[in-house]
């Protein structure tokens, strides 16, 4: 009997032992890298946001072992870049594919609007403003018009990939910046 009992003294020394507020603390930063993401590629969630979140949040919560202020800066500047990439690369996308200066007008009123009309909206309403505005105000025929518009979507979609290596750029960011300082 005396094993069971020197067992349960060697499990409550290490449930004493085990710091709880640090894995919380892991636990919410881990989620917080995954959901952001996730949230990079699925148009619903701010997933490099959400990564800038986890790093800040660290830093705050556990000043002691977050990250330096070279980390945050390096940080900010991948979340402003992620948002220049999602916001131009369906435009650049659309010149590229010969849509006139309506078209690129279209692509951004209309995603703009799609943000109403969440989650569909935001791929429908770029493609839709940038077909509506080049039939209507640029006056070109449908050929064209639909050539830009697959312009955007495929400007879309390489800007998603880039959104997403800039997020995987985020998390190694605050990963190294916090597990090797």
């Amino acid at each position: 009997m005396e094993w069971l009992s020197d067992s349960w003294e060697w499990i409550v020394q290490m449930y004493h032992s085990v710091p709880f507020a640090v894995l919380g603390l892991w636990l919410l930063t881990s989620c917080l890298l995954l959901v952001g993401l996730i949230g990079s590629v699925l148009p619903l969630l701010p997933g490099p946001f959400l990564i800038f979140i986890a790093g800040v949040l660290h830093t705050v919560l556990r000043p002691e072992a977050g990250m330096s202020w070279q980390g945050i800066t390096i940080l900010s500047v991948l979340l402003v870049a992620s948002y220049v990439v999602d916001v131009a690369a369906g435009a650049m996308g659309a010149r590229w594919f010969g849509a006139s200066r309506w078209g690129i007008a279209g692509v951004f009123v209309g995603g703009m609007v799609g943000l109403f009309f969440a989650p569909l909206g935001f791929v429908i309403g770029p493609l839709a403003g940038g077909l509506i505005f080049e039939l209507i105000f640029a006056k070109k025929r449908m050929a064209p018009a639909v050539k830009s518009t697959w312009g955007t979507l495929l400007g879309t979609g390489v800007g998603l990939l880039f959104r997403l290596v800039l997020s995987l750029g985020m998390i190694a960011t605050v990963l190294v910046d916090i597990l090797w300082s």
